[in-house]
């Protein structure tokens, strides 16, 4: 089937631009910049300079890897964190989904993935040693394993469990009210609240 052709060279541009973003396709990144188009210049500039700003300007926090507008984010710079408790997450996604049920008030570890050979990724790739790091310098009193219940999920868990094994630190994960093979940030909030909330030793976590 051929593409739909268009009569502007700048509106095609713009749609294809759109079409990238995921689960977006042509037909509805055409509907969005139509819509653009219906709004006034001003509001559209905002639009775009926001992007532009997000991109140019946005930081990775310096302590748990997530995103700020600083070298320290928000939580990370919250003196009413619980610092003694680390909530070890796959991404920034995972972080907002634990922040939405208001059942954590510890930190947060973004390791930026999973180990997955079969995507090229290790250990490597991921913020594991800066893990280590706060948990020997920060007074870190408990790590929350928090990742998903996949198999890549629990491969990571371990590699981190055994990493940390050596040192005096509580280590934990999230009870198994997220089911199997699920992604973290798609459980509910309430679900996600109570598997931080009835979290278990990580060894115990295999019987």
């Amino acid at each position: 089937m051929n593409q739909q052709q268009f009569s502007s060279g700048l509106l095609e541009n713009a749609v294809q631009e759109f079409s990238k973003l995921p689960g977006i396709g042509r037909k509805t990144a055409l509907r969005l910049v139509l819509h653009l188009l219906r709004q006034p210049e001003n509001e559209v500039e905002m639009f775009g300079n926001s992007v532009i700003s997000l991109r140019r300007d946005i930081k990775y926090c310096k302590k748990c890897h997530n995103i700020s507008d600083t070298e320290t984010c928000l939580i990370c710079a919250n003196q009413a964190r619980d610092g003694e408790t680390i909530c070890v997450v796959e991404n920034i996604r995972d972080v907002m989904s634990i922040e939405n049920t208001q059942q954590f008030r510890g930190l947060y570890h973004v390791l930026g993935g999973i180990i997955s050979p079969m995507d090229g990724v290790g250990p490597s790739d991921l913020e594991i040693d800066s893990l280590i790091k706060r948990v020997q310098n920060d007074n870190v009193k408990e790590v929350i394993l928090a990742l998903s219940t996949t198999m890549e999920g629990d491969t990571t868990n371990f590699y981190i469990f055994r990493k940390l094994a050596p040192l005096e630190v509580k280590i934990t994960t999230i009870a198994r009210g997220v089911a199997i093979g699920d992604e973290l940030e798609y459980a509910d909030e309430i679900t996600l609240g109570r598997s931080i909330l009835n979290r278990v030793e990580f060894t115990n976590s295999f019987k």
